[in-house]
């Protein structure tokens, strides 16, 4: 039987509720100094502040090697009454020390596998799926790297991957990879910040490969997002494919936290939320939030 696993044990897809797909409770990267998500009061903050928008469950995106803080998310999980759910996987090769790579050749996948199934580190706490990442509009060998690593795992597991794509770009190679060469079902691939790279016959096309699809975090100074993605959505969602898509907050930084005076994890339920229904209507809205992610995360765990 399906259930997704979180950081107190393996659920039920129904008991998630509200689910913001892709957010950071934790992060640190050195391409962000000064800026790492490490606090644990900032987290539990942010929790309640999610929580009281009626959020039900975080899907932490963090990968290997950059502050998980698996250890902490048992009790974080319990005291907001949100479910978390943790990740494996790695990164672009930018957010690495070469000695932290290198420490991985030639066993990736057992690392990916060993978090999925025994947990991270000694805290005991599985991973609820993989992410990688791919690279502006290509893939580098790190990418291919990471990815077939993550197939390996997938079908050791069965767990979902979810993809950064880099500004929104590339997901043509990403799927040509991972569901075409390396054979991972589509229906198990999780495609990031589609948001941020607004193409309509990309989004189409990833959409009718059958992966899922999530538009997360809000713009950038830079980026082209909140204003046109309900178009996006309701595009998508009027060809028909309304059940393959995903909203999510994406916070990366101390400064982005709502408990930080950014938009943290509530923006999502407080601005993005009606912004959508007024568009898309409240019933797509709230399968959006909760049936698809139910269905993206949960696997029939081997």
């Amino acid at each position: 039987m399906s259930r997704v696993r979180t950081v107190l044990g393996d659920v039920e897809p129904e008991r998630l509720g509200v689910c913001d797909a892709h957010d950071h409770l934790f992060f640190a990267s050195p391409r962000l100094p000064g800026e790492e998500l490490s606090s644990v009061a900032a987290a539990r903050a942010e929790l309640a502040a999610f929580r009281e928008q009626g959020g039900g469950c975080v899907v932490q995106w963090t990968p290997y090697g950059l502050g998980r803080r698996a250890a902490d998310l048992p009790a974080l999980s319990r005291q907001s009454g949100v479910h978390v759910v943790a990740a494996t996987g790695l990164h672009q090769d930018v957010h690495y020390d070469e000695t932290v790579l290198k420490g991985l050749r030639g066993r990736l996948a057992e690392v990916f596998a060993a978090e999925l199934t025994d947990g991270i580190g000694t805290s005991g706490v599985r991973a609820g799926l993989i992410k990688v990442a791919g690279g502006f509009h290509a893939l580098n060998g790190h990418a291919r790297w990471t990815m077939t690593a993550a197939a390996e795992a997938h079908r050791a597991t069965g767990a979902p991957i979810a993809v950064h794509l880099e500004l929104g770009t590339g997901a043509p190679d990403v799927l040509d990879l991972l569901c075409g060469d390396l054979g991972v079902p589509p229906q198990r691939v999780i495609l990031g910040h589609l948001n941020r790279f607004p193409d309509p016959v990309v989004h189409r096309q990833a959409a009718e490969a059958g992966c899922w699809l999530a538009f997360d975090g809000p713009s950038r100074a830079h980026h082209a997002t909140d204003w046109r993605m309900p178009e996006a959505v309701r595009a998508l969602a009027e060809a028909g494919f309304g059940d393959r898509l995903l909203l999510g907050g994406d916070t990366t930084t101390a400064a982005a936290r709502s408990v930080s005076g950014g938009p943290g994890m509530p923006y999502l339920l407080r601005r993005v939320r009606p912004r959508l229904a007024a568009a898309l209507g409240e019933d797509l809205v709230a399968a959006i939030l909760t049936r698809n992610p139910a269905r993206a995360f949960a696997v029939d765990w081997r």
